[in-house]
């Protein structure tokens, strides 16, 4: 169904792209992230989950922007308008990623699983077990359920995940002042420059706001109508975003994150000490919740790049406005799908503060890439028309993106 025809249907037709962002971006890469951040830095972090959901949302919308205008992903466009060179550097940057990724990913929920019900007395192995498990059950859920089946999961888990982890934020009694003094002052403390930089690049996702354009066709959005729609669930997707990862920087800062296999349940014992058990439990399902729909969410999308990068080195590319059912049906889309359900399994043997802080720095990388293009392609009414192209706002952001992510660079490399 496309989003032509949203005001008959549900609310998950209307906002189902924007449902997806939020719950693939949140999850190892929101949740433990923000709450290792947290526990790090403190509370002086938490305007870093509102700037970078801000920051995703002007990416993001930029990204629907080039695709509507054109009827080409931003892979095609980048290829076409800025030479095959990008394409090579960007497949490079890719497998790099996904490895990083998806072992942060299923490292996530075998800590996620372990917290539930331990598959082995000694918890690193249970987290061993429960990340495979989850990989592999994952990547069966893609492959035989397809997309709708997808979008309906999704929606449960982040319904889920956003009633246990607010729920708990507010219940373990946070420091009202410095959480209004953290939102609002933006500082960066003493501690471990990465971390910060981490949760401004992986809060609401890195690579996988590529993946919105896919989605998008799938619900045939097209012209203004479809801009229109884009905008207002980024909106709601961004804002639950921005929350969630608030929410895990406040329970974060109450614990010392140490243990990477019980890091559920230290969390999940915050709530217990107000509400009970019953609390303890409610945390615990959400949060499994949010890790599981974080690693669906990858498993789905990053195969359409792999297979739409293919493509183009075959000199050819969707028709314009087409939908990509045929993408997710390919051989190149499967083999990926395997690649990153398999693959980045050995970094379940190292520890999960390891494989979180090299996957939140490695998916910042990403982030001035993105920015740079669409300064270069959503500037130029020859590509895009004047309907489509950036204004004030977007330009300040993008630049804005640049810059911060610029500076944050030299200063852990120089170690200023």
């Amino acid at each position: 169904m496309s989003d032509s025809s949203a005001k008959k249907g549900s609310i998950l037709t209307l906002l189902g792209p924007g449902i997806l962002v939020a719950a693939t971006g949140v999850g190892a890469g929101d949740l433990i992230n923000a709450s290792i951040g947290g526990s790090e830095l403190g509370l002086t972090v938490l305007w870093a989950a509102w700037v970078g959901a801000l920051l995703k949302w002007f990416l993001n919308e930029g990204i629907a922007r080039w695709q509507i205008a054109t009827e080409t992903t931003l892979l095609e466009g980048w290829v076409q308008k800025l030479g095959r060179w990008i394409q090579w550097v960007f497949l490079l940057y890719l497998v790099a990623w996904t490895f990083f990724t998806g072992g942060a990913l299923v490292s996530a929920c075998g800590v996620a699983g372990t917290g539930l019900f331990p598959l082995s007395s000694d918890l690193g192995n249970s987290k061993i077990l429960w990340g495979i498990l989850h990989s592999l059950v994952g990547a069966a859920l893609v492959l035989l359920g397809g997309f709708k089946l997808f979008e309906r999961m999704m929606a449960f888990f982040i319904a889920m995940m956003f009633v246990a982890v607010v729920f708990t934020a507010a219940m373990s009694s946070p420091d009202w002042g410095a959480m209004a003094s953290g939102l609002l002052i933006p500082r960066i403390p003493g501690g471990d420059i990465a971390w910060v930089l981490g949760l401004l690049g992986g809060v609401g996702g890195t690579v996988t706001l590529m993946s919105y354009g896919y989605w998008i066709r799938e619900k045939g959005r097209r012209g203004a109508e479809g801009m229109r729609t884009c905008r207002l669930d980024l909106t709601v997707g961004y804002t639950m975003t921005a929350i969630f990862g608030i929410s895990m920087i406040v329970i974060g800062s109450k614990v010392d994150l140490q243990k990477g296999p019980t890091v559920a349940l230290e969390l999940a014992g915050q709530l217990e000490a107000v509400m009970g058990p019953a609390g303890k439990w409610v945390f615990l399902v959400g949060f499994w919740g949010a890790v599981f729909s974080s690693l669906l969410g990858v498993w789905q999308s990053i195969p359409y790049l792999f297979a739409d990068f293919l493509l183009l080195t075959r000199g050819a590319a969707n028709a314009p406005g087409s939908v990509n059912a045929d993408l997710d049906a390919t051989p190149a889309y499967k083999g990926y799908l395997a690649f990153i359900a398999l693959a980045p399994l050995p970094l379940l043997w190292i520890s999960l503060k390891s494989a979180q802080k090299i996957y939140a720095v490695m998916g910042s990388f990403f982030m001035p890439l993105l920015a740079l293009t669409l300064l270069l392609l959503n500037n130029r009414r020859g590509f895009v028309g004047d309907e489509f192209r950036n204004r004030w706002a977007s330009n300040l952001a993008l630049v804005g993106t640049l810059g911060l992510f610029g500076y944050l660079a030299a200063v852990k490399a120089l170690g200023l």
